[in-house]
């Protein structure tokens, strides 16, 4: 079939032979009709241009960014040249005597416009913990106890892609166990500082700040008032000369917790720990509810972080998994990955990004979870998804549409036999 956008140009009437000759075949009746009554130029018609938009949203699969090496640093979210850039800018300022100019929230001040932001986001994260926890009582999750690969279905797939230890004397399978809710949410910790342009965390004192969920983190940095976890809240910006804090208001000690608050029940809400056996199983007229609800609170947490981040600072390290909310990175030597060595045990701080934060920890699409298992000889065909995304989908949730040409919704997954036969 021919598209009514395609000019005769394209259209093929030349045939080759075995020799590499080309000879002039009749033309096709399509062709012929076509033709009749309209003088064809030599010149090819202009071709049409498509609105990106349009196209980004006809793409049937799309694939997922390649996995960066372990031994090798991560690249800059911003580019090099531009923080060169900016920091000669402000040497220069430095250097004449000038203050660097700041705005909320790098003053420390807060932005008053993403104080609701902040709650919205703390709210849709306790009900993104409860959906997932009331899910993983109906559908199982597996995960394997080799490396950090997850799979939502009755069983386990068959891709042979574990990189785990001994996964040569298993072939690369995965050995399977059963999963939990850290698996589907992955836990990003960051240390809660009741003054985050105090003085850093050193390696001698990391035990005296709290570990939280580094979402819960940034909504506290952000406006959210926790009891448990208070924060300093500025009258008066601070001032800075280069990268030299000239005046901060002085050092506050944290106010201690009354005895009388239980720090348990304050914090079961935005933790993951025990949230399985906090909330009950749903039913099965409620699991499409609830999968709605959660796949709702899934988006709503990865929209108001990516707001609140591009107001707040959060530093990841360039070599491993360690985030910290707050200006500066802390200086606990907890980093063992590439060539720690060099830099005894401290971290690479670089701008962090949302993923880092709110990792969405992607699965491979099961379309029948009840199906045989996914193997290694179809792997081309099979989709991916957040964790989240996928399990909500199996328990009867609408996917949004910018996880479609991800998980290759479209795509009819061939025979073992057929999979040889597709170009």
């Amino acid at each position: 079939m021919v598209s009514s956008e395609m000019g005769f140009s394209s259209l093929k009437i030349a045939t080759f032979s075995k020799k590499g000759n080309t000879r002039l075949s009749s033309p096709s009746p399509l062709y012929a009709q076509m033709s009749t009554g309209i003088c064809c130029c030599g010149g090819r018609r202009p071709a049409k241009k498509f609105n990106s938009n349009k196209q980004e949203a006809r793409r049937q699969n799309v694939d997922l960014p390649p996995i960066l090496p372990k031994g090798k640093k991560k690249p800059f979210p911003i580019p090099l040249e531009k923080m060169l850039q900016a920091s000669r800018a402000d040497k220069k300022l430095a250097q004449r005597g000038i203050e660097k100019p700041l705005n909320p929230p790098k003053n420390g001040l807060l932005v008053p416009d993403l104080i609701p932001v902040a709650y919205e986001v703390l709210d849709a994260w306790k009900v993104l913990i409860r959906g997932v926890s009331q899910l993983l009582h109906v559908l199982p999750v597996h995960g394997c106890s080799e490396c950090s690969e997850v799979h939502v279905a009755q069983n386990g797939h068959d891709i042979q892609d574990c990189l785990g230890q001994n996964n040569a004397r298993r072939r690369s399978f995965h050995s399977w166990v059963k999963g939990s809710i850290n698996d589907i949410l992955v836990p990003m910790e960051s240390y809660h500082m009741y003054d985050p342009f105090g003085p850093r965390i050193k390696h001698e004192t990391r035990f005296s700040y709290d570990r939280i969920p580094a979402v819960v983190e940034l909504c506290i940095q952000a406006g959210v008032e926790l009891p448990v976890y208070p924060s300093r809240r500025r009258t008066k910006p601070i001032r800075m000369l280069g990268s030299k804090v000239i005046d901060r208001g002085g050092f506050a000690e944290e106010p201690k917790l009354s005895h009388s608050v239980d720090p348990t029940s304050l914090l079961a809400d935005i933790d993951t720990y025990g949230a399985l056996e906090r909330y009950p199983s749903p039913t099965e007229e409620e699991m499409p509810r609830i999968a709605q609800e959660t796949i709702g609170a899934y988006e709503k947490v990865k929209w108001g972080v990516t707001k609140l981040m591009r107001k707040y600072t959060v530093k990841a390290c360039g070599y491993c998994s360690e985030v910290h909310v707050g200006p500066w990175g802390h200086n606990a030597k907890l980093c063992g990955e590439f060539k720690h060595q060099w830099r005894d045990g401290k971290h690479g701080w670089q701008d962090a990004t949302v993923d880092e934060v709110f990792p969405p920890n992607y699965v491979w699409h099961v379309q029948d979870p009840k199906g045989p298992p996914l193997r290694s000889a179809l792997k081309r065909f099979y989709g991916k998804a957040p964790a989240v995304v996928e399990l909500c989908m199996q328990a009867g949730a609408q996917v949004p549409d910018r996880y479609k040409p991800l998980m290759r919704l479209d795509i009819v997954v061939p025979e073992s036999e057929e999979a040889f036969l597709v170009a």
